[in-house]
């Protein structure tokens, strides 16, 4: 099935070199942007779009999927999202450290009088 853009947890980001990213907010949907499972037990409509007509402002329509669906589209989606996972704590602790860095007592600025 495809992503069902009326449901409460579809999400779209528009940035500004013209990507749109589509995606379940509840990470139900393995084969995002593309499709929603058959059977999706989380699916609601959204309460903003029931019985509305939506005019020509609505966002662009998904992209058509690139080919056969199936357990290796899921498997290889999983393996990038955990490739960028594994990634989140170390950059995490880089901020932190240059943050720390930034804040440490005895730091004299300038502009601070003691």
């Amino acid at each position: 099935m495809p992503m069902r853009e009326e449901c409460k947890h579809f999400q779209s980001r528009s940035y500004a070199t013209g990507e749109v990213v589509r995606f379940c907010e509840l990470d139900l949907a393995p084969e995002a942007p593309w499709r929603c499972p058959d059977d999706c037990a989380s699916y609601e409509r959204r309460l903003a779009d029931v019985g509305w007509v939506h005019g020509s402002l609505v966002e662009p329509a998904i992209e058509d999927e690139p080919g056969p669906g199936g357990p290796d589209v899921v498997t290889l989606l999983e393996e990038a999202e955990d490739i960028v996972d594994a990634v989140v704590p170390e950059t995490l602790a880089d901020v932190q450290r240059d943050e720390s860095k930034a804040s440490r007592p005895g730091r004299r600025w300038p502009w601070r009088r003691r």
